[in-house]
């Protein structure tokens, strides 16, 4: 039982160190492609956003409070900017929803 874990556990390590250590050892030079490095300035934010959108809808026990601050989260964002003003504006509609549904 303890093997598999050990096992399991070498295999992740080796994944993870793989998957740093390729792009110095292959990308030597600057990458000039205009469609890859596109791409990679997008990944953060696509991953970021994959990560975090579920969870701001399903955090709730309402998915309609959870929706009417994504709502209002994007709003204050094109507006504002600033993500201290949109972490508040969230919370306070997740709260004030919360009374209505």
């Amino acid at each position: 039982m303890t093997e598999n874990i050990y096992i399991s556990l070498l295999i992740m390590c080796l994944t993870v160190y793989m998957i740093r250590l390729l792009p110095l050892l292959f990308l030597r030079k600057p990458i000039t492609n205009r469609f890859i490095r596109s791409f990679l300035y997008y990944v953060p934010y696509v991953t970021l956003a994959v990560m975090t959108f579920p969870a701001i809808v399903t955090v709730t026990d309402n998915v309609w409070s959870g929706a009417a601050a994504l709502v209002v989260g994007l709003i204050v964002a094109w507006v504002n900017g600033d993500l201290f003003v949109v972490a508040i504006s969230c919370c306070a509609t997740v709260f004030l929803t919360g009374f209505f549904f």
